[in-house]
């Protein structure tokens, strides 16, 4: 593509001449230039891809999109804009030729859900035998293939390029989860989202490396209801109102609570899942999930909502709920003990809350749950996490999750500061494996044992290093060589 049509509508400040050059292709690694190419120089928190042109130009790129004036060795386009991470999702999808047009596309935004409920939208499209693209934290799935991302929500280019190679598969729908990352660096502008989804919105993410305020996070989650044409909005949550008040798409809201387009009636909450009837505009009927939990039938109202905007059957989508399998969601591991042992992703107040109510519904003796918090994110939810714990668990083992460049014990008192303000018993162990092994060892009959924070991560991150942890594997190696 020439580049002259390809940056045709963009916001630019400043283009020189010699705007008739063949693209090739479009980078912004100068690992990945390749001759021919277009060099989108990002200016990202921990580099800076001004400072590769030089590189670029010498691995045989052909035009650049700056933010800053470069000085080349060579004759080359350097075309200035105010943002080239908006500039670089603009030029991406006119690359792949607006691929987001070519199917259904669905995301779904919030705190907590998003993987959950794009598992059962999945669920229930592959039910109706439609071939289904879903991208998000646990990597990319093109019908049966499944390929692994660096990122919940890819960057624009990246992104461009996986919707054309689904596009040309024959994908019908797609659905992913919207980061709100993904939202506040442009890497879904320009898609062309047919319904996207709100699940709730609780502290996270809030960080010096991510979003300064719960305001400026909300503010990101709300940006996907400008791309979208219809937008489904948890109405229970408590920053519902200022989501629909920022909408720029028809809006419908769904409850289990209050007074919405779409509820949930007559909840029936068992060990091993839920069963409700759902009031709606397409359905009304009883659905069954086998996850427990609240939360699943609010993410289960979303995904059937969903479904029913795509004019999907209503057999179809509780066949596709009824078969819905989340990894590190609620997660049973088998033990062949008396005791129970379950993997859940929580790693925020409100998402531990939920599962250690849930658990505490169903357990037929003690709840035991390990836990730990991230390094190198949002300190203040440490303490309240502990709080958390500290109030619903009967035991808890304080130890240590990805602490990256941070002391796992200096993060383990921080929860601490929260624990000791509740009656609930705990210790503290760093080692996880070992937390794991002494929280196996205090099970007796009719316990639960609740691994939380991990969930699907097969991994620890310790500074720079990345060493294999499956809490699968762990659990299984325990039982077997020390009961």
């Amino acid at each position: 593509m020439l580049l002259t049509d390809l940056i045709n509508g963009l916001d630019i400040l400043y283009a020189g001449e010699n705007l008739n050059v063949d693209i090739k292709g479009i980078a912004y690694d100068s690992r990945n230039v390749g001759e021919g190419c277009l060099f989108v120089c990002i200016d990202g928190k921990k580099t800076d891809g001004h400072t590769y042109a030089k590189q670029a130009l010498e691995y045989g790129a052909a035009a650049f999109i700056a933010q800053k004036p470069l000085v080349l060795e060579a004759e080359a386009p350097v075309i200035l804009v105010r943002n080239t991470r908006t500039a670089l999702a603009y030029v991406s999808d006119k690359f792949f030729g607006h691929p987001s047009a070519r199917f259904n596309l669905i995301g779904v935004t919030g705190t907590k859900g998003k993987t959950t409920t794009c598992f059962m939208i999945r669920s229930i499209l592959e039910a109706a035998g439609r071939k289904t693209g879903m991208i998000g934290t646990l990597g990319v799935r093109i019908g049966d293939r499944m390929l692994l991302t660096e990122r919940t929500t890819p960057e624009s280019l990246d992104l461009q390029q996986l919707f054309a190679q689904m596009a040309d598969d024959g994908v019908q729908d797609v659905v992913m989860e919207v980061s709100s990352q993904g939202l506040a660096l442009d890497r879904v502008k320009y898609c062309d989202f047919d319904t996207g989804v709100f699940t709730n919105l609780s502290r996270d993410h809030i960080s010096p490396s991510e979003h300064a305020s719960m305001e400026e996070y909300l503010e990101a989650k709300t940006l996907l209801f400008r791309y979208c044409r219809t937008g489904l909005v948890n109405r229970d949550g408590s920053w519902a109102d200022r989501v629909i008040e920022k909408a720029e798409c028809e809006i419908l809201t769904y409850s289990l609570d209050g007074d919405a387009d779409i509820k949930a009636v007559n909840p029936v909450y068992l060990p091993g899942g839920v069963r409700f009837d759902m009031v709606s505009p397409w359905y009304n009927r009883s659905f069954s999930v086998n996850i427990p939990g609240k939360f699943t039938i609010y993410n289960a109202l979303a995904a059937a909502s969903v479904c029913g905007i795509a004019g999907i059957p209503g057999d179809t989508v509780a066949l596709g709920l009824e078969k819905v399998q989340v990894p590190g969601r609620a997660e049973p591991v088998e033990t062949g003990r008396d005791f129970s042992v379950i993997i859940d992703y929580a790693h925020t107040p409100d998402s531990l809350e939920n599962i250690l109510a849930t658990v505490k519904a169903f357990a037929g003796g003690k709840v035991i749950c390990v836990f730990g918090c991230g390094g190198d994110r949002d300190r203040a939810k440490r303490p309240m996490m502990g709080a958390v714990s500290g109030r619903y668990a009967d035991y808890t083992v304080i130890t240590s999750d990805n602490p990256r460049t941070e002391d796992p014990d200096a993060i383990i008192r921080e929860i601490e500061e929260g624990i000791r303000n509740t009656s609930g018993r705990y210790t503290c162990i760093t080692d996880r494996k070992e937390a794991i092994r002494h929280a196996l060892a205090s099970a007796s009959a009719g316990d639960v044992v609740l691994l939380a924070g991990k969930g699907h991560e097969t991994y620890q991150v310790f500074g720079d290093v990345t060493v294999h942890f499956d809490e699968r594997e762990i659990v299984r190696e325990i039982l077997d060589k020390d009961f």
